[in-house]
């Protein structure tokens, strides 16, 4: 199975492939200019790995908390592929994987960091088991 996950919630973009018991990585700065590029950085990505979106079959993005504009525009590009190549995708919270370290009346993550805790290609087991599911969106954003 091949799987693609995006995260640009934070200070860099960060793209992960998996394709079977293979994991390739790249990051980027997380820029306004690489935002409005960023369907372009994924493909180039997938190129360098010898992949297209066609080889796609799962995408998870993160959904947040996080930068607006990464979230934002993450999300609507995996819209996109979701639509034109038919492709699952799974939107995921750091968050979800741990609720004891989420402080759910303030909104906020408690000193130790989830997202610390958790490697990219664990991403696909964790949605499974926390049972994420697909084709659904729902953004966290910071303020």
């Amino acid at each position: 199975m091949t799987s693609l996950i995006i995260d640009a919630s934070s200070d860099k973009i960060f793209l992960v492939l998996i394709v079977d018991k293979n994991i390739y990585t790249s990051s980027f700065e997380n820029s306004k200019s690489n935002f409005e590029k960023l369907v372009l950085l994924i493909d180039q990505f997938l190129i360098n790995n010898k992949k297209s979106i066609n080889d796609i079959k799962q995408i998870y993005v993160n959904r947040g908390p996080g930068r607006f504009a990464g979230i934002r525009n993450s999300l609507s590009i995996v819209k996109g592929y979701h639509l034109s190549k038919k492709i699952d995708y799974f939107c995921f919270s750091f968050l979800d994987f741990d609720k004891k370290k989420y402080d759910v009346k303030n909104e906020t993550l408690k000193k130790s960091s989830v997202k610390n805790d958790i490697n990219y290609e664990n991403i696909p087991k964790l949605c499974d088991k926390f049972k994420i599911k697909k084709n659904l969106i729902n953004p966290l954003y910071l303020s």
